[in-house]
């Protein structure tokens, strides 16, 4: 079981520091697509995502993260208008509604910078900047923290652990060279992204590696297939891969089911950071 070797500098989003190696963050997930694998999807009905936000925010959520295309396998890309019209109105009402910034889940500078025009205060790529370059040049001119993830759909990686970190490492490179502040690069494995099952119960068991690159860690296991079952009954499954991934490093995990997974978090880090439980 490993944490932060060495402190990482803190991460500055929407006026609020994440102080990494503290505790664990929570980002709450907002789907605004009609399709979401998760059975969550809100199809851009703004005033539904904002109830459900404000209860993101009262369960103890750091960060609301907002998407407005399906990214379960086998989806099909919206076009960029679509996604626009889904995110945009909720991200400019969430801006002005809620205590903890937001982020945007999207791989499109063009929607990534109408976003942070709108309140985002984060930009989360599942590409890891292989599908827009451009969008490290809006996180870069926004001085906004961006989440790189590890994403395999387009290609096969024998070695899981390594590919991984030589993705990670690539991206984060990309984006330093586009200007974008080292201290607001976070990264992600991409657990249910182009993995095996096999591959993904790796990646959770053995995250701790990816402290090798010196960035705070953010894992999204939640509600994913390799859980088991139907999406309405991976509550559990959720709940250890969040506490192990902690265990072994995790700095902020995405999830669906903000109240539970804050509990499982508060008490991972009571555990593991000496922490009072509830504190």
């Amino acid at each position: 079981m490993v944490m932060n070797s060495l402190p990482l500098a803190p991460t500055c989003c929407g006026g609020i520091e994440f102080r990494w190696g503290e505790r664990t963050y929570v980002m709450g997930i907002l789907n605004l697509t009609p399709d979401s694998f998760s059975g969550d999807g809100l199809d851009g009905d703004v005033e539904t995502a904002l109830v459900r936000a404000r209860r993101f925010v009262a369960d103890g959520a750091d960060i609301i993260d907002i998407g407005g295309e399906s990214t379960r396998p086998g989806s099909e890309p919206v076009p960029v208008d679509e996604e626009l019209r889904r995110v945009i109105p909720a991200v400019e009402r969430l801006a002005g509604e809620l205590a903890v910034p937001l982020s945007i889940d999207t791989y499109r500078s063009a929607v990534a910078s109408r976003a942070v025009e709108a309140g985002a205060r984060m930009i989360n790529d599942v590409w890891g900047l292989r599908r827009d370059l451009g969008l490290a040049r809006v996180a870069a001119e926004a001085g906004v923290p961006l989440v790189l993830v590890s994403n395999q759909r387009d290609r096969s990686c024998r070695d899981i652990i390594a590919g991984v970190i030589s993705d990670l490492r690539w991206s984060t490179a990309l984006a330093v060279q586009a200007g974008v502040d080292e201290a607001n690069i976070i990264i992600d494995p991409g657990v249910g992204f182009g993995k095996t099952v096999e591959q993904n119960l790796e990646i959770i068991r053995r995250l701790a590696e990816l402290k090798a690159l010196g960035r705070p860690v953010l894992m999204g296991a939640s509600r994913k297939f390799i859980l088991g079952r139907s999406p309405d009954q991976r509550l559990e499954g959720t709940a250890a891969a969040v506490a192990i991934g902690i265990a072994h490093g995790a700095d902020m995990v995405r999830v669906h089911d903000v109240g539970p997974m804050v509990r499982v978090c508060r008490m991972s880090d009571a555990v593991m950071r000496g922490r009072r439980v509830g504190g």
